[in-house]
């Protein structure tokens, strides 16, 4: 890499560290509590079976805290590397400006500073990518076989990361497939065939848990993905402006709407190439992106699941399309500019705007009144015990059980806090509850995204 390049990655790196410490949100604290609370074999077979995700980033992370210890900015470090190695994956693939696209984008750079699994699922994707692509160059037999192993290695490793990334997997498949690849499309058969094979005990348990799951929590179906409109339009407006949003929302759809269309414009550019690999390879991309994206849709019909972060293994892809308008010369890279600067922009308003941050989980636990008991849906609770592991959370539903069962309960608590997280999605009505035990709201204070109460017997 020459100079600009590494410069590009320096600067890649240090606004990634920008915020970095901020508060953990509920799934980032089930990560760290997963990981903190559960041994290598535990995480496979008592906690994966409750979850809705294969094993491998827990027992990725598993090991990485056994090291570093479980501080945000150590749970999220893994995930700034494996978008920065994205990034030089992206930037063997397509070249600097691809890379450019790809680093600063800003939904990237969101999920950058996110102790989940999109990133490592990202950087598995496109090293899987950047092994069919070197298939299609290649026509040395060593070489394409090499290529195909790995290609499968980094599929089979991006499926025990992240289901969602079947979708692209398919879309590799068919692809084999129309051009008769046959050999090609058999091993990557068996290679699926021993994934599900491995993973089948697991999808079994965790499918039966995703049934009770849906039938105890009313709503769940409201954080799930639904196809509609909305969520449709969200996917090419988040991976274009991230994830910030504000008032009032006609200035907002105006603004992302119209960078949006602006980012369409210049991949609608892209004219024939007369090198015809390249064109090849331009037509791949587009046709691994909409159809991944057409499957997700189709399949969102039955098992909802159309939301725009669930397909971030896709944006590498829309780097290297929109990096194929730009060239090297000056004089003929304003959209590149353009492109680039604006994603720098609302990267940075993310960063540097806390009103755009997550859930401040750190500030409400450090402001809970002291000597009250706290009630919330425990399954919510992680950001809480992260913070305050001695606190002792009781469940919100079950409030009227213990005060009917314990009249001695019902006299020490006529003080309680709730924190509500969640219960719009469990369908409980609690202030309908708590006014029926002659509980008043005495007090509401709020944070970022969140707020709890002080209810008060008088």
């Amino acid at each position: 890499m020459n100079k600009k390049i590494i410069l590009i990655f320096i600067f890649a790196f240090l606004i990634r560290l920008i915020a970095l410490n901020q508060s953990l949100w509920l799934d980032e604290a089930v990560t760290s509590n997963v990981v903190k609370n559960f041994n290598f074999l535990q995480i496979i077979n008592k906690f994966s079976p409750t979850d809705f995700h294969p094993p491998l980033y827990y027992l990725f992370m598993k090991l990485w805290t056994n090291f570093f210890g479980y501080s945000e900015i150590v749970l999220r470090m893994p995930s700034v590397l494996f978008s920065l190695a994205t990034g030089y994956v992206v930037y063997l693939i397509g070249g600097a400006w691809a890379a450019v696209f790809f680093l600063f984008n800003p939904l990237i750079v969101y999920y950058s500073q996110e102790a989940r699994m999109y990133m490592m699922v990202t950087l598995l994707i496109t090293l899987a990518l950047y092994f069919f692509i070197s298939n299609i160059k290649n026509k040395i037999s060593k070489i394409h076989i090499k290529n195909q192993i790995y290609f499968n290695l980094f599929i089979f490793l991006s499926l025990l990361t992240f289901y969602g990334s079947i979708f692209l997997v398919i879309a590799f498949l068919l692809y084999f497939l129309h051009k008769k690849q046959y050999k090609n499309l058999f091993i990557s058969l068996f290679t699926l065939f021993i994934y599900f094979l491995i993973i089948s005990p697991l999808l079994y348990q965790q499918f039966l848990n995703s049934k009770i799951a849906l039938t105890n929590v009313i709503n769940w179906s409201l954080v799930l993905g639904k196809v509609n409109i909305k969520n449709l339009l969200l996917i090419p407006i988040k991976f274009s402006i991230g994830r910030i949003s504000f008032y009032p929302k006609w200035l907002y759809w105006g603004i992302a709407g119209g960078w949006t269309g602006y980012m369409i414009y210049q991949i609608s550019k892209i004219k024939d190439q007369n090198d015809k690999s390249k064109f090849k390879i331009i037509n791949l991309l587009f046709y691994l992106f909409l159809f991944s994206l057409f499957l997700g849709f189709t399949v969102s019909f039955f098992i909802p699941m159309l939301q725009y972060f669930r397909f971030i293994y896709l944006i590498p892809i829309m780097a290297l399309l929109l990096s194929i308008g730009p060239s090297n010369k000056p004089k003929n890279n304003l959209g590149g500019y353009v492109l680039a600067g604006g994603f720098l922009i609302f990267s940075l308003i993310y960063l540097l705007n806390p009103q755009f941050h997550r859930e401040d989980w750190k500030s409400l636990v450090s402001n809970l009144p002291k000597n009250k008991p706290v009630y919330m849906i425990i399954a919510s609770s992680d950001p809480v015990t992260y913070y305050l592991n001695s606190l002792k959370v009781s469940e919100l539903t079950s409030l009227s059980v213990r005060q009917a069962q314990d009249e001695r309960v019902n006299e020490l608590e006529k003080e309680i806090v709730v924190i509500p997280y969640t219960v719009e999605i469990y369908g409980y009505d609690y202030k309908k509850e708590l006014k029926e035990k002659s509980y008043i709201l005495n007090k509401t204070t709020t944070f970022r995204e969140l707020f709890f109460e002080e209810w008060r017997k008088p």
